[in-house]
């Protein structure tokens, strides 16, 4: 299987790095505001403008398809190559002032208009947001339908975008695409007035009374994220489609999240996360396609989409990070969880083998009480798994006749129940309980106090020596 990956990747060409660098820079682009937007809890705004500017986008890009047509946007034939690039460079330039103007406007429209259906039809606010974004993006897709033809605007490639595509739209007589240029463009844009107003951005996402109070405009700042992140959506509309764009901006930024709790780390690694993803997805489209359907009895199949593969490799690499993540991940928790449930297994096993003990001394009758502490045989695996802690560590030795505490398991022992047996005197002071009912909440929270509060507890209790079923409360270690 190996052989085959590494043979299909082999054909790599240069269309391909090509390919591989606008995704890269499309989605680098869209993690950066995505990043703000999912720290203000606003991630599907993101969703929503991507849906509202759409009819904008679509209106504006038959209006330069128009003006292109009848000659008005069309780039001289003559000339020389510095020339022919220069202006191809400024009917980019043009095109995507274009279609930001449109998507602008679009999303103007549709907050305004969201606004007037929540006051006058006095519905709640995002019911007020769904009904807009919902019926423009409906819009927006009748437009595509109804003028398409015109326009040489695939509804597929509108969604879905076309990064194949847009690789071989280069820039006059050059080899690199003009979506290259609009995309790090963008990145470029949007870094830059990151770097420039990080304190602005970060005092207003985490704070924004204090952001007000210090003379900033959270509200301003506000409508300028979100007209920082229609550009963005406009830049990668063509390269990645008005769907796949919210994976972009959403995907990348959650996995950062989850990897770090540094504001700065987190945008690093939004970007990272962005071209690892975007470069691993048109690796797997032109590799994995083939290698699975084959088995699957469909050789005409080859590749797939590479911006969908894209969207794959990022939730990939969010997946990852659930499970992985070292502060955040499932697996970190599943590993605390399991580390806290053996403590408590040991010093079960540690609290019962002392209560051995502590019985055999003052009553030899009583100590085949305890006797399955000392008897492996009937621990279940779990218990039998501290046990061998607890003999590699030497805090009870094996014996023929059962286990025994060592001198340190003695004090760590001692600890445990004076833990128990304090914390049953507390709550007979404060509580009227019966005492099945101290026993068992003893048993809970005698994992949990630490030195100082049971010398806070003990203090309470003016130092008692015995518990209230007349046990010794035994000596702290420190005056042992």
């Amino acid at each position: 299987m190996f052989t085959e990956f590494f043979k299909r990747l082999s054909v790599w060409e240069g269309i391909d790095t090509w390919i591989a660098v606008t995704g890269a820079l499309a989605a680098m682009a869209c993690a950066l505001p995505g990043t703000w937007l999912l720290l203000r809890r606003q991630s599907l705004l993101g969703d929503a403008l991507s849906h509202a500017v759409l009819p904008g986008i679509v209106l504006a890009y038959l209006g330069v398809s128009w003006m292109e047509e009848i000659g008005w946007l069309a780039a001289p034939a003559t000339g020389s190559g510095a020339a022919r690039v220069a202006e191809g460079m400024s009917l980019v330039a043009r095109r995507q002032l274009a279609l930001f103007a449109g998507a602008a406007l679009s999303g103007v429209f549709a907050a305004v208009l969201s606004e007037v259906i929540q006051r006058w039809g006095r519905v709640e606010r995002s019911a007020a947001l769904g009904v807009v974004f919902t019926s423009m993006f409906a819009l927006g897709l009748l437009l595509i339908r109804l003028f398409a033809d015109r326009a040489h605007l695939d509804p597929g490639c509108v969604l879905y975008g076309n990064l194949e595509a847009t690789a071989f739209n280069r820039l006059g007589d050059t080899t690199i695409p003009q979506a290259v240029i609009v995309n790090g463009g963008m990145l470029l844009v949007n870094a830059l007035l990151t770097l420039l107003f990080f304190k602005e951005l970060r005092l207003s996402t985490f704070d924004p009374d204090l952001a007000a109070a210090q003379g900033m405009r959270p509200s301003l700042i506000s409508v300028a994220l979100m007209s920082v992140t229609a550009a963005t959506v406009v830049a990668a509309f063509e390269s990645v489609g008005a769907i796949l764009v919210i994976a972009m901006l959403i995907i990348p930024a959650a996995t950062a999240r989850l990897l770090s709790d540094r504001l700065s780390t987190i945008l690093f690694l939004g970007i990272v996360v962005a071209a690892v993803g975007s470069v691993l997805g048109h690796v797997m489209a032109i590799t994995l396609p083939a290698m699975i359907c084959s088995r699957l009895g469909m050789p005409q199949v080859e590749d797939a989409s590479t911006a969908g593969m894209m969207t794959v490799a990022a939730c990939g690499c969010f997946l990852l990070a659930v499970f992985l993540s070292p502060r955040h991940g499932m697996a970190r928790a599943w590993y605390e969880r399991w580390r806290l449930k053996l403590r408590i297994v040991r010093e079960d096993l540690l609290g019962g083998l002392f209560r051995r003990e502590e019985a055999a001394s003052s009553q030899p009758h009583a100590a085949n009480r305890q006797a399955t502490v000392g008897d492996p045989v009937r621990l279940s695996w779990f218990q039998r798994l501290g046990r061998q802690s607890l003999i590699r560590q030497g805090l009870i030795d094996s014996g023929s006749h059962g286990d025994s505490l060592t001198e340190s398991g003695t004090a760590a022992a001692q600890d445990l129940v004076r833990s128990h047996r304090l914390w049953e005197s507390y709550m007979a002071r404060h509580f009227a309980l019966p005492d099945a009912r101290l026993h068992d909440t003893a048993e809970k929270v005698e994992h949990f106090l630490g030195p100082e509060l049971q010398a806070e507890i003990a203090a309470e209790l003016d130092q008692p020596t015995m518990d209230p079923h007349g046990k010794v409360i035994p000596t702290p270690p420190e005056r042992l």
